[in-house]
């Protein structure tokens, strides 16, 4: 596809910068967005970032009667030495591809949508934030906007990036979470929408959020849609456990987001020497792990968090705690290694950033 030039609107009403050290997650939106348009017959078309604004929508877009979405989640960083840079941009896009395909929706080009948000941070460099574990959110979407209740796919979308300062996902430090074992509700299964990014999977996913805050519990672990046995993902993140000095994820089976942080810390351990299965596990083997001593560290990883450590677990009749409720020694070190990576303290060894 050839590229499509990018017209640049600024606004002539910039906001107020909220405190940097008050920030909190996705509160907060910059001055500007990128919108691309597509019609069928016509692809892709009229690429432009302008300001900031709300969206107006036909109430029968289908968007909001068939759930036909999907979206991304990255983050630009400013490094020590102030530069900027993206963490594996790439990979986001290729993601949404993948979600596109899974939703009928038509590809982007990951070429052009690179070179939007790399403008478009470009535009509205001033508000990413240099405080230590403050970075800039950006959240790629499509929607689909077709006027018309029938049930088939849209044949017109809109593809948007809206950006937004984000402080630590941690408050207080790195504190290891408690975690939710769901046994009656299931988030996805195997055929189904799991390893796509749409938004239908993450209100699938508020009962068995609202059911663990109401215990307690900071997130809910999820469990396979067929047996309600093998281990999935952790709220918006993927889980490893380490078992006898081995750390194990569940293997990609298609009901599982394939992430992106849960990637890069496979081979971050790789690289480390550290003994890493990706395959099934099923909440029975961590219970038992748990019983005989060779549960030693868990945690969940994804953008937001890098990593969350897990301090305990409550599964059955089970309350497990993990490492005496600590954060482990190999949790620390993947999120000291990526982090650091991330903010240019660390070499890249990997190719892992983009810088602009």
């Amino acid at each position: 596809m050839a590229m499509i030039e990018i017209k640049t609107e600024l606004t002539t009403n910039k906001k107020v910068k909220p405190d940097m050290n008050q920030l909190g997650f996705g509160q907060f939106f910059t001055d500007h967005m990128f919108i691309l348009d597509y019609i069928e017959g016509k692809g892709w078309h009229d690429a432009r970032i302008v300001p900031y604004q709300s969206i107006s929508l036909d109430p029968a877009a289908k968007v909001f009667h068939y759930g036909q979405s999907v979206f991304e989640g990255l983050k630009a960083y400013l490094t020590v030495d102030k530069s900027v840079q993206l963490f594996r941009p790439e990979s986001n896009f290729k993601r949404l591809n993948a979600s596109n395909e899974r939703l009928c929706i038509p590809a982007i080009d990951e070429g052009l949508a690179l070179e939007a948000l790399k403008q478009l941070i470009t535009v509205d460099r001033e508000w990413i934030p240099d405080e230590p574990g403050t970075s800039l959110y950006i959240r790629p979407f499509i929607i689909a906007t077709e006027r018309y209740l029938g049930i088939s796919s849209s044949n017109s979308f809109q593809f948007i990036i809206i950006m937004s300062p984000v402080g630590s996902y941690y408050k207080e430090g790195m504190k290891p979470v408690k975690i939710l074992v769901e046994e009656h509700y299931v988030r996805a299964a195997l055929g189904g929408t799991g390893e796509a990014k749409t938004g239908g999977n993450y209100a699938s996913s508020l009962k068995g959020q609202e059911i663990a805050s109401k215990d307690g519990y900071s997130q809910t672990l999820w469990l396979d849609g067929k047996e309600n046995r093998y281990v999935e993902e952790v709220g918006s993140m993927n889980v490893f456990f380490k078992i006898n000095g081995t750390v194990i994820t569940p293997a990609l089976n298609g009901s599982i987001l394939p992430g992106i942080t849960r990637d890069s810390m496979i081979q971050l351990l790789k690289a480390k020497n550290i003994p890493v299965e990706e395959r099934r596990i099923s909440i029975d083997e961590v219970i038992a792990a748990y019983h005989n001593g060779t549960l030693e560290e868990a945690f969940g990883t994804g953008t937001a968090a890098v990593i969350s450590p897990i301090g305990e677990l409550k599964a059955k009749n089970d309350r497990i705690i993990v490492n005496n409720g600590k954060i482990g020694e190999i949790t620390q070190m993947l999120y000291d290694t990526l982090t650091g990576i991330q903010n240019g303290s660390h070499e890249d060894p990997f190719g892992w950033t983009t810088s602009l």
